[in-house]
């Protein structure tokens, strides 16, 4: 009797680290789900929305400007930040606040990122850009609340950001 308790309490572990295994790289390798919280990415994405951050494109180099990231704050690495890729490495960006606007290049191996809401965002702008490996992912779908379902907007306040090549 208790050689066949001990032996279903061991399959239950064994079975129990597999599953957490797999749940791990899953999270790990493809995607998580994020309950965003804050103002500076209204209007496009609220508090308590939830969104869906999958991890391929981080892996792959396959960010590009105008996507919505989930990255380690460069202030508190224990912190998450939703922010949109305004510009890549090599870019210049050119950044307007109410007295003058500034110029910034987007040093090899950074982006520029900002939050929708620029009045109510610390980001780029505030801590310069920030390294690639810090992205931990790219947001492709909003899933909660069900009315605004679907993939997510173009940023609503464009700005001019130029590409230059090494050679300019």
């Amino acid at each position: 009797m208790f050689r066949g308790l001990l032996g279903k309490t061991l399959g239950f572990v064994g079975y129990t680290i597999q599953y957490g295994c797999i749940a791990h790289c899953a999270f790990e390798y493809i995607g998580e789900f994020v309950v965003c919280s804050g103002p500076s990415m209204e209007p496009t994405i609220v508090s308590h929305d939830i969104v869906f951050s999958e991890r391929m494109s981080r892996h792959l180099y396959k960010i590009q400007k105008g996507d919505i990231v989930i990255a380690k704050s460069p202030y508190d690495p224990a912190m998450n930040i939703c922010k949109r890729v305004i510009g890549l490495e090599g870019d210049k960006v050119s950044t307007r606040s109410d007295i003058f606007t500034s110029h910034t290049y987007v040093p090899k191996g950074h982006v520029w990122l900002e939050g929708d809401n620029l009045r109510n965002s610390t980001d780029s702008r505030s801590y310069g850009p920030i390294p690639y490996g810090l992205i931990r992912g790219r947001v492709c779908l909003k899933l909660w609340p069900p009315h605004t379902f679907g993939t997510l907007g173009e940023n609503p306040n464009k700005q001019n950001v130029k590409s230059f090549k090494d050679s300019d």
